[in-house]
């Protein structure tokens, strides 16, 4: 009896070890979601454990969206994926987005693109304008006169304005 008692128990340790091995894999898989929508935002690991200490993350708000995004993707990487692309679909037009953004635009995730970035022309300061029509550079001074721009090209600054 004795023997049939330490297989019995040695049977089902080993199927709660199996258990307890899946059960980590769904999580670890769930917080590698979880994870990389943090980097998304630019935080590194270390700052995610130091907010969640202090309350400021809290982690358990994100892994049931994790874990419904990890059901709809199919894999880790189609969620990882998706998350980079909602991201940078949402920075480029100063949005601020969650995991539950990525089921919003889920059917269009193939046509979001990032807002393209737009340089504009500036000389000393002053906005340019370019005519077609004279087929020349113009300088908008401070009080709105269109002043004809006679310094060299090179002299041009393009910057990116929002």
């Amino acid at each position: 009896m004795a023997k049939k008692e330490k297989k019995e128990k040695r049977e089902k340790t080993k199927k709660r070890e199996k258990k307890n091995k899946k059960k980590k894999q769904e999580e670890t898989k769930i917080q590698k979601i979880v994870n990389h929508y943090f980097y998304s935002k630019g935080l590194s690991l270390e700052q995610i454990k130091k907010d969640a200490k202090k309350k400021k993350i809290i982690y358990s708000r994100f892994t049931r969206p994790a874990k419904q995004l990890l059901v709809l993707a199919g894999s880790t990487k189609k969620a990882e994926n998706a998350i980079t692309k909602v991201a940078e679909w949402a920075k480029s037009r100063n949005l601020d987005y969650a995991i539950e953004t990525v089921f919003k635009k889920w059917l269009e995730l193939d046509r979001l693109k990032p807002k393209e970035v737009v340089k504009k022309p500036f000389y000393r300061d002053d906005p340019m304008v370019w005519s077609r029509a004279k087929r020349k550079w113009y300088v908008i001074d401070r009080d709105g006169n269109w002043l004809e721009f006679a310094d060299q090209e090179s002299e041009i600054e393009w910057r990116i304005v929002k």
